[in-house]
């Protein structure tokens, strides 16, 4: 018998991944965010298109969704819960239904999801993210070298972290994978802190 409260703490996790600060603070400035700069509803275009006031609040609220949706599955049906409402969650920031299924490629929400599941594993791809985007000047490609290190090391931790970081992982490359190739050419455009004109 399928439990009820696995399956309200799916939905609510979904619908939770949802909510897009991106879209909507683009909206209150008049701005579809997803037709300016790289037209990604994240914290980064909404650094380059709306301000850095914005971008800190984006990058709050997404991350914000994958620890509440982790914990909420925590408490309505257990662990493994928690981990399949962490990816919903982090599948409905990217496939957002009530945006087209047009969202953002769920970087913030997913370090939400391992902040929130394993924080050691979170400090460690806080730590290669900073390094790559400092050296490199590119959130894209801290992204990518995060996305690429985080299952290893999340198997070496616990091997029971290893399935679903490895599904957040592969899906994170696929929706880099413009700016990758950007990256392979040199075309990538480094990252800049004022909002575009």
């Amino acid at each position: 018998m399928v439990d009820a409260a696995l399956i309200a703490a799916l939905i609510i996790a979904y619908l939770l991944g949802n909510i897009s600060p991106a879209i909507l603070l683009g909206k209150m400035a008049g701005v579809d965010i997803k037709k300016e700069g790289s037209g990604n509803a994240g914290t980064t275009n909404t650094l380059r298109v709306l301000g850095k006031k914005a971008a800190v609040l984006t990058l709050l609220i997404d991350v914000g969704k994958g620890v509440v949706a982790v914990l909420i599955g925590q408490a309505l049906a257990g662990e493994q819960a928690a981990m399949a409402c962490g990816l919903l969650a982090f599948a409905g920031h990217i496939w957002p239904v009530f945006f087209h299924f047009k969202g953002g490629k769920g970087v913030a929400t997913a370090f939400g999801v391992v902040l929130a599941l394993e924080p050691l594993l979170a400090l460690i791809g806080l730590g290669i993210m900073a390094v790559t985007v400092l050296t490199t000047k590119r959130v894209s490609a801290g992204s990518v070298i995060t996305a690429i290190a985080l299952p290893f090391i999340g198997n070496l931790i616990n091997p029971d972290h290893l399935w679903w970081t490895l599904i957040m992982a592969v899906i994170i490359l696929y929706k880099h994978s413009s700016n990758i190739s950007r990256l392979m050419k040199g075309e990538e455009p480094p990252l800049q802190f004022r909002k575009s004109k």
